[in-house]
């Protein structure tokens, strides 16, 4: 699948996947930013992209980001619609007791293109039974 993707700025780094068989690409940073301890602070990825309809763009926290710097997208996971034309902007989360740098060039978080179905709520008096019922925070016993 080929997506159309426009830079913004003239630092914006195109995604590109950190191994063959990554389902991630990871975005950039275009300006050096200081994330204050528990903080949230918008990161500017000087990018926009055109994503298809029947898809959108998840926007993942990086592992090694999240593990060595305590950074993690505010939102958990971002959601980039396939209508949206502007910037993709991460809103990065600092979950330390420290400041933290992410510095122009640095990997912010990963984007992934998937899927969704699109539906129609139909409200309803009744649902189905099932064995589970109404059971929920570990109620499965897992």
């Amino acid at each position: 699948m080929k997506i159309k993707i426009k830079k913004l700025h003239e630092d914006a780094v195109i995604p590109v996947k950190g191994s063959d068989y990554a389902a991630g690409y990871d975005l950039y940073a275009i300006n050096d930013e200081v994330i204050y301890p528990h903080n949230t602070t918008k990161v500017s990825t000087g990018l926009a992209i055109e994503i298809p309809e029947g898809y959108f763009g998840g926007v993942f926290a990086r592992s090694g980001l999240a593990s060595k710097k305590g950074l993690r997208p505010a939102n958990c996971v971002g959601v980039i619609d396939s209508d949206y034309r502007g910037e993709i902007i991460v809103l990065l989360h600092n979950d330390t007791d420290t400041y933290q740098l992410v510095n122009k060039g640095d990997r912010i978080a990963q984007l992934v293109i998937m899927p969704y179905l699109s539906v129609e709520f139909e409200e309803a008096e009744n649902l189905n039974d099932t064995e589970r019922g109404d059971g929920g925070f570990g109620s499965t016993g897992k």
